[in-house]
């Protein structure tokens, strides 16, 4: 899924440390979810490309510092990866409101730009996603060198296209933006433009060097030195990260992660917890989130204070009961209490929910092996062979005589999905005016189903559900709620009624999501036939679809046949 800044939740945290900061800012009232796309270079000067890049960067950062809610860059490129579209495509406006309405956006931000080198003019639109609509052309023009000053009234018009009654001046919406030299800031784009981390390294140095208070560069570089395992460099540079900051939740989470990878669980606690305590706090539902827990239980873990992070760890699987690390992780805290009916318990667990990956079986044949469960190993081997190759389970090197013997194997989370949050993260604008103040109102399909979300995210099934009904009293044929409704039945066991669901949203809307989600269902029915014709379909609608090309592997892998009738 794809990623939304986390705007909305650092303001919040912010305020709990500084709350005389947001007395003077104006109430805006949130026009929706924001997509935004590259703006296509129409003039003869590739050379200018960058651009592009940056007028779509420069309206996430413009959008969000003004209180909406917008997706990241990477989380469009997760979304277009997801359906085999390059990144810089050219889409018609039918694709970019498919896109958008994947991705449950209200709006979708498009333009171009041409410029001489020395003058510009870029135009945008806002294509409404429901309903369907064109909203007027916004045209700015102007030397090359004042482009920060003739964007920032571009988005100011892109919003009050979105609400005419929009409250702020151009000198207002323009205080609450960051002074941006143009020289840094295409530093900056070409930065994140560069193909290799030297190159990066050397753009975003100078765009932070240029334009030192800027936090873009900063995280930026903090990120280069993450992915580089370098977490000595990264630290410093995510510390310079304001609290203010829509990438500050991320950038404390790199840091927690840095502490682990440094030996310092002590360090990595402080910060995991401190996290999950901003996130209780500060979110509507106040919403755990697994990658938080089972970091914080990791760090726990290693300090052998176990009691909470069992506790921690149990709460993420409960939260997010496909994913089988959490499970893993449990069994391998088993293992360093020496409980082995417990770890082959997690074990098994971890392996039913991803029957694909290797190291859950081991980690099972190891602990049932233990437990002089001989028969029962023969059948584990057998079935590792058949899945895997004669040689496929990697080959454990464990001394249980030392402490750390089990700690090297836990999976660490090294990334926050915060895909989840997107509905919650709402901006202080929110929490200072009513509902009737807003744009997005309280009731509704597009509200019932975004409270919905909330709940399921927190596990409150039941509360989910019955906004998710509530979402179809309102719209007998709306495909996502009639998608999130499956999703419940799923998890409680009623695949007849998810898989049923699931047919009602795709005659309203085919998607390869939903489809692959169909065929899940169809083979935990073991209705193996069925399962691989949605599979097939999904990959006919999206070639490069991964979870579908994934799911369709595994079905040809294990090729029963006749389970469809």
């Amino acid at each position: 899924m794809c990623i939304c800044l986390l705007a909305g939740a650092s303001r919040l945290i912010a305020q709990q440390s500084s709350g005389s900061a947001t007395v003077s800012r104006p109430v805006v009232p949130q026009e929706g979810i924001f997509l935004v796309f590259p703006f296509e270079n129409v003039g003869a000067r590739p050379r200018l490309d960058w651009i592009g890049e940056g007028l779509e960067e420069l309206s996430i950062q413009r959008l969000s510092v003004s209180g909406q809610q917008v997706y990241s860059h990477e989380g469009r490129l997760d979304e277009m990866d997801r359906y085999g579209l390059p990144s810089g495509a050219k889409l018609s406006r039918a694709t970019m409101l498919h896109i958008a309405e994947e991705m449950d956006a209200d709006y979708v931000v498009f333009g171009n730009f041409t410029s001489d080198g020395k003058n510009i003019t870029v135009n945008a639109r806002i294509l409404r996603v429901s309903p369907v609509g064109l909203l007027p052309e916004i045209k700015e023009s102007g030397p090359l060198a004042s482009l920060m000053d003739l964007h920032a009234s571009l988005v100011w018009k892109l919003l009050r296209n979105c609400d005419h009654a929009y409250p702020l001046k151009l000198a207002e919406f323009s205080k609450l933006q960051q002074p941006l030299s143009l020289g840094a800031f295409e530093q900056y784009i070409r930065g994140l433009l560069a193909n290799d981390d030297e190159s990066r390294l050397r753009d975003l140095k100078e765009a932070a060097r240029l334009e030192p208070d800027w936090p873009e560069p900063a995280f930026a570089i903090g990120e280069v030195y993450f992915q580089r395992n370098d977490c000595t460099a990264a630290i410093p540079w995510f510390a310079k990260v304001p609290a203010t900051h829509a990438r500050r939740v991320e950038a404390i989470f790199a840091t927690g992660v840095c502490w682990l990878r440094l030996g310092k669980p002590d360090k990595a606690e402080e910060v995991f917890n401190a996290l999950e305590e901003d996130m209780h706090r500060n979110l509507l539902t106040g919403a755990d989130l697994p990658e938080i827990l089972n970091n914080l239980a990791l760090a726990q873990a290693r300090q052998e204070n176990f009691p909470p992070a069992l506790t921690a760890l149990g709460r993420a699987r409960d939260i997010d009961p496909d994913e089988d690390d959490y499970p893993f992780n449990l069994g391998l805290l088993a293992l360093a209490q020496k409980d082995l009916v417990t770890a082959g318990t997690h074990f098994s667990e971890a392996v039913e929910r991803e029957p694909d990956n290797p190291e859950d079986l081991a980690f099972l044949i190891y602990t049932l092996d233990k437990l002089g469960k001989k028969s029962e190993v023969t059948a584990q081997k057998r079935a590792a062979e058949e899945a895997f190759g004669e040689k496929g389970l990697p080959l454990l090197r464990i001394d249980a005589k030392k402490e750390d013997s089990f700690a090297k194997y836990q999976r660490v989370k090294r990334e926050l999905d915060i895909t989840s949050l997107r509905l919650e993260l709402e901006g202080p604008q929110v929490a200072q005016s009513s509902a009737a103040d807003t744009a997005i109102p309280a009731n509704g399909a597009v509200a019932h189903i975004r409270r919905g979300r909330q709940e399921f995210r927190g596990g409150r099934l039941d509360a989910a559900e019955q906004e998710f009904r509530a979402a179809l009293v309102e719209e007998p044929n709306n495909a996502s709620a009639h998608k999130e409704l499956a999703e419940i039945y799923r998890r409680r066991g009623k695949l007849d009624d998810a898989a049923h669901e699931l047919q009602l949203s795709l005659e309203e809307r085919d998607s390869a999501a939903v489809r692959t989600m169909l065929a899940r269902v169809y083979l935990e029915q073991k209705k193996y036939d069925q399962a691989r014709a949605e599979a097939e379909k999904a990959i006919k609608l999206a070639p490069n679809y991964p979870e579908a090309k994934e799911l369709l592997d595994h079905l040809e892998k294990s090729k029963p046949t006749g389970g469809g009738k």
